[in-house]
């Protein structure tokens, strides 16, 4: 009987313990997919439209043409609200510019110069893309578990292409 309460009472803690863990996780794909390449795979090309120092950023969209000198062709394409690269922590990171709580390619998320941090127009909420994971930090973001959708920056050729 002893050993039934022990695996009993074991189950029922590594239950309540899986439980915890999923509260605490931030949902990332609310933005809907959209195909993403951005090809920087080059020196030249990394060197005019990439990242440098922590902190630094560039912002890409093909409908907006941002940037304006930026030559988009038939195999760029740019998410779904724009892609934002950024010089993170732990090297350059991409992330959707589409607000992950207005779900709307029209509420695109802006960097805040202070402190680097994405915040969006309508609903306040505001993001962290430095550390690698866009996660909510103010705002309805926060209650509602959602993080900016990440896109993979891949190394190729001295630059990188940006792609999901």
């Amino acid at each position: 009987m002893k050993g039934f309460i022990n695996l009993f009472t074991c189950l029922t803690v590594l239950m309540a313990a899986a439980v915890c863990t999923g509260c605490d996780h931030i949902d990332n794909k609310s933005v809907p997919r959209f195909t993403v390449r951005i090809d920087l795979g080059s020196f030249a090309l990394w060197n005019t439209y990439g990242v440098n120092g922590v902190g630094s950023y560039n912002i890409f969209n093909m409908e907006k043409h941002l940037p304006a000198n930026f030559q988009y062709n038939v195999n760029t394409y740019t998410g779904y609200g724009g892609v934002l690269l950024m010089m993170g922590l732990n090297g350059p990171m991409a992330y959707d510019l589409s607000c992950p709580v207005e779900i709307s390619r029209d509420i695109i998320l802006s960097v805040d110069p202070d402190n680097l941090e994405t915040v969006c127009p309508r609903c306040g909420s505001r993001y962290n893309p430095l550390t690698g994971d866009g996660g909510p930090v103010h705002g309805v973001a926060i209650n509602n578990k959602v993080g900016m959708r990440q896109y993979r920056v891949t190394p190729s050729n001295g630059g990188y292409i940006i792609s999901n």
